[in-house]
């Protein structure tokens, strides 16, 4: 682990741009990953990154909500912060992952779902309650894993898993730092003491049993194998369970929370 980093030192960690993307994290997990498109609504929101890939010998469904590497893609993707179609293709996913009995990994990276008028009418609120209703429900291994910003609903959607992990430099709250000094304080300047007082991150997130483990930050190859074993270990202690018993240990989890 690195030295200990205050908490808005964290909040610029994991935003910052040199973060591993989603799709390199991917290319490096699976030997053969494909990528599936749309939501059979309306469209496919670049901002979620998802398909079915192979780890090692493991058949997985991932599913990533992706920021851009340059100006362009945060453009397209609004900077990761997901539309409706872009859950409504992970709830797709979910629901296929369930019935060829694949364990779901989900990747998550946004500052929050997408606050446009359009999604709010396409149903955004309503398919994030779905996606945390299916999660709850999956009868398939879910693991969830915090990459750099784990904002509002909009990660909550796909952090609803079995075990939830946070990359070493990444935040988890309900809304962000600034949101949460322009809300109590009126001043969004007090950024720096919004996040002192938010316990967002991974240390205190671990200590308050939000999350489950702190992943050391990703950046090579030799760390993408090291978070590959982590990960097919963990499936295969969840693949062991019976799916009675897989849930009831998933919503008692959800069920501690206070």
């Amino acid at each position: 682990m690195s030295e200990e980093k205050s908490a808005f030192e964290k909040v610029q960690k994991a935003r910052n741009s040199d973060k591993i993307s989603i799709q390199k994290l991917v290319s490096g997990l699976t030997n053969e990953f494909i990528e599936l498109h749309g939501d059979r609504a309306y469209g496919d929101d670049s901002a979620v990154y998802s398909g079915i890939g192979m780890i090692d010998n493991q058949p997985v469904t991932i599913i990533g909500i992706q920021k851009g590497t340059n100006n362009e893609e945060n453009v397209e993707r609004h900077f990761g912060s997901a539309e409706p179609d872009g859950y409504r293709k992970a709830l797709r996913l979910m629901e296929q992952a369930e019935k060829f009995k694949r364990p779901i990994i989900t990747l998550i990276n946004t500052p929050g779902a997408y606050p446009g008028v359009d999604a709010e009418y396409h149903g955004q609120g309503y398919m994030i309650s779905q996606l945390i209703l299916k999660g709850m429900q999956l009868k398939t291994p879910y693991i969830s894993v915090i990459i750099g910003e784990g904002g509002s609903g909009g990660a909550l959607a796909l952090a609803v898993g079995d075990c939830v992990w946070s990359f070493e430099n990444s935040i988890y709250s309900v809304l962000s730092p600034e949101g949460y000094a322009t809300i109590l304080w009126k001043n969004s300047s007090k950024v720096k003491e919004a996040a002192d007082v938010m316990r967002l991150t991974p240390e205190e997130l671990l200590e308050d049993g939000i999350i489950d483990k702190i992943i050391p930050e990703v950046k090579n190859d030799t760390d993408i194998e090291n978070f590959k074993n982590m990960i097919l270990n963990k499936i295969s202690e969840l693949s062991n369970m019976s799916v009675d018993d897989l849930l009831k240990k998933r919503f008692a989890r959800y069920r501690s929370f206070k």
